[in-house]
């Protein structure tokens, strides 16, 4: 166990390569079409989670009472957007998969700039004399580790599927089963060990403290995705498969970011009480917003 507290980020790595492989492995030229058939709802969708998104967490922590690193850990969750859980969720609540495979692959290509770029801005902005001293994300160094774990891994599980071709199906079962005990393995060191094995040493004061704003910008995140969508006239499907994009935040690259090229690890707990209650409030939001949305066609007789 000490092993792999001491690798802790070698193995987050690890966790989000696979992330990012397996999504190339489950892109089919179908999926890019969407950038052409549906440009309206990818630039909105885009729109909300390179812009708003930030904007929504900007005045969330304002006003909360929390440590500056917690309000830091929050900002830099606000520009991890996405991932392949996302896709996933979409599946299970019968959204527009194809638009969200396409806002998750154009997000992955947008943040090797917006994460750089944004973070040292939040920054300035929150921590611009800790220690008598300005913290900086390396802007190339972030770039480099980024398209490592996330680009490349993606685009070599797409040359993968173009030669396996059918068999691919095999590969995707077993990274359907390593990832999410590898995941876990590390959520789990991150939550429990302390700083000097790979954790962050977490307490039950701050997971109180955290879990209020977490759950409420998961919230908010989702609402804001799904509402962004009405005076654009999108559909209900595209709404709610751009209300879980822009609320289901990657964890793992917001750990990456705070904790292997920042080094702060009060900057990872926020992220990591996210992840305690994402899942299960972005299911929740989304089967609300389902049942108001038959409850509407019902009163109308539409259903």
């Amino acid at each position: 166990m000490s092993f792999i507290g001491e690798n802790i980020n070698l193995l987050l790595n690890v966790v989000l390569g696979m992330i990012m492989f397996g999504l190339g492995l489950s892109l089919k030229k179908h999926d890019f079409k969407v950038l052409f058939d549906q440009p309206r709802s990818l630039a909105v969708g885009l729109f909300s989670q390179m812009v708003l998104l930030p904007i929504l967490a900007y005045f969330l922590v304002s006003y909360a009472p929390l440590p500056v690193e917690f309000k830091m850990g929050l900002m830099i969750l606000s520009v991890c957007p996405g991932g392949i859980t996302s896709n996933l969720v979409s599946y299970f609540v019968k959204g527009n998969v194809a638009l969200s495979v396409s806002l998750t692959v154009s997000n992955a290509v947008l943040s090797l700039i917006t994460i750089p770029l944004l973070v040292n801005v939040f920054l300035w902005w929150l921590m611009p004399d800790q220690n008598s001293d300005f913290i900086a994300l390396p802007i190339f160094d972030t770039f480099v580790a980024i398209f490592l774990v996330t680009l490349l891994p993606a685009g070599s599980g797409m040359l993968v599927r173009s030669v396996v071709g059918k068999k691919i199906m095999e590969i995707q079962k077993v990274i359907n089963v390593v990832l999410p005990i590898l995941l876990l393995l590390v959520f789990a060191i991150k939550f429990l060990a302390k700083e000097d094995h790979g954790g962050t040493s977490m307490t039950a004061h701050g997971i109180a403290m955290l879990t209020p704003y977490v759950i409420a910008f998961n919230v908010l995140s989702m609402l804001m995705g799904f509402l962004i969508g009405i005076p654009f006239m999108l559909s209900f499907k595209n709404r709610i498969t751009m209300a879980i994009e822009v609320g289901l935040h990657n964890t793992a690259l917001g750990l990456l970011i705070a904790g292997q090229l920042l080094h702060n690890t009060e900057m990872e707990k926020p992220a990591l009480v996210y992840a305690l209650y994402s899942f299960a409030v972005t299911f929740a939001v989304s089967w609300l917003l389902i049942r108001f949305r038959l409850h509407r066609l019902k009163k109308r007789g539409k259903f």
